[in-house]
């Protein structure tokens, strides 16, 4: 029996809910070995900012992984949204692009600093390296890892784009994307 997965998207500021079959073995995806796709990230995935009580984690960025990059694709881009941020407003975590085809994955805590694999774009919180999850108690929030493939050069690119200015150059660039969704709260 397959198991179907709730996957979240996200209209006008709505969150609505769409169950999804599972990937076929030739789709592209992204996995991740430290959780499942709606699993629960890690505390050590979680920010580490002494001004923020919430932030109680490490600041290490999961291992990710992807598979079955489409032909036409040039570089990837990956991007951390947390939805319900900022009392739904959105907190943008993590941007970064010109990610080489010939790129697998990334390791733990290889996004938590600077790396030659991506150009970091600028987070909400003006970093351009992963900002883990400081999501005060209550309802976890969902933390959406967006892999995009494109047809961009991995240097047509400035470092330092904000998530809206990369998605503005990249406009008819952009040939597919596949996501993974971690959760998480402060308990």
């Amino acid at each position: 029996m397959q198991r179907q997965l709730v996957q979240y998207a996200f209209v006008a500021g709505i969150a609505l809910s769409l169950t999804v079959a599972p990937a076929a073995a030739q789709d592209f995806v992204i996995t991740s070995s430290a959780f499942q796709d709606g699993g629960w990230l890690q505390q050590k995935n979680a920010g580490n900012s002494p001004k923020n009580p919430n932030c109680v984690g490490q600041n290490i960025s999961p291992p990710f992984a992807w598979s079955n990059v489409p032909a036409k694709a040039t570089s990837l881009a990956l991007l951390m949204l947390d939805p319900e941020g900022r009392t739904g407003a959105g907190v943008s975590h993590w941007i970064a692009y010109g990610i080489p085809v010939s790129v697998t994955g990334l390791a733990e805590g290889e996004a938590s600093k600077p790396s030659d694999k991506f150009v970091g774009g600028t987070s909400t919180m003006k970093e351009t390296i992963y900002i883990g999850p400081c999501t005060p108690p209550g309802a976890p929030h969902h933390y959406i890892f967006t892999l995009i493939a494109t047809t961009l050069d991995v240097k047509d690119l400035p470092p330092g784009l904000t998530r809206e200015q990369f998605f503005v150059k990249s406009d008819g660039k952009r040939i597919t994307a596949t996501g993974i969704v971690g959760l998480w709260t402060k308990k």
